[in-house]
């Protein structure tokens, strides 16, 4: 039978994004394009494992943000921020499956610039989002950032976390972000890394103390939390 997206070549693999067989040619044309492809999906996996990163020449460097130092010694003392930030966008995707890349990065960038503002000059003005989708997850960032406070309030009697810990901390997800993503309109490879950080995700915050969380980016950061 014909391919049912083509409607030319012969039908040769099973496509899980349409519950149906797609020649090779189409699937590594639309892999991400057109088609939501699903983590689990074999070739997704095969091509990903291919995928070499990005040279850093191709990243814009406005969109990384590169007039924010994010120090190894930051990411040691600020982990548990880190990996709460990070489970905070597992769970904005857990709970819109349709979020991809795109939208995490369109977050995390409106969020680096309101709070370099914030941090610089002390004005609080949030960054437009362009859909309803992103603005969730910028919530939920928030969401995160206020039990953060809230914990260190209670341990501490104050809070340590300032603006520009804020910032940093967006600014180092964010460059994680660019470096794992695929840059397919449709693309979930950093979704997917984060989920491979939590595979064990509760319904609240994971606990800091109980996790290893990874955050190797090609070309972006060798730490490891």
């Amino acid at each position: 039978m014909a391919c049912p997206i083509c409607e030319i070549r012969k039908e040769k693999r099973f496509c899980p994004a349409i519950h149906g067989r797609i020649c090779p040619q189409c699937c590594g044309e639309q892999r991400e394009v057109t088609l939501d492809c699903p983590g689990e999906c074999p070739y997704l996996q095969q091509a990903r494992e291919h995928e070499k990163p990005r040279p850093a020449g191709q990243f814009d460097t406005a969109s990384l943000f590169l007039q924010v130092e994010v120090s190894e010694q930051f990411t040691y003392e600020r982990e548990h921020l880190l990996m709460g930030l990070s489970y905070a966008l597992l769970k904005a995707v857990q709970a819109d499956r349709t979020l991809n890349d795109r939208d995490l990065i369109a977050a995390l960038s409106a969020m680096c610039t309101s709070y370099e503002r914030l941090a610089n000059s002390g004005l609080h003005y949030e960054q437009p989002l362009t859909s309803g989708a992103q603005h969730a997850v910028a919530v939920e960032l928030e969401q995160m950032m206020k039990q953060y406070r809230e914990a260190e309030q209670k341990q501490l009697g104050y809070s340590t976390l300032k603006n520009l810990d804020v910032l940093k901390a967006l600014v180092f997800l964010l460059r994680l972000a660019h470096g794992r993503t695929s840059r397919r309109p449709k693309s979930r490879a950093f979704i997917d890394f984060l989920s491979g950080q939590f595979p064990e995700a509760k319904s609240e915050i994971v606990s800091p103390q109980n996790q290893e969380f990874s955050t190797r980016a090609p070309g972006l950061s060798r730490r490891v939390l």
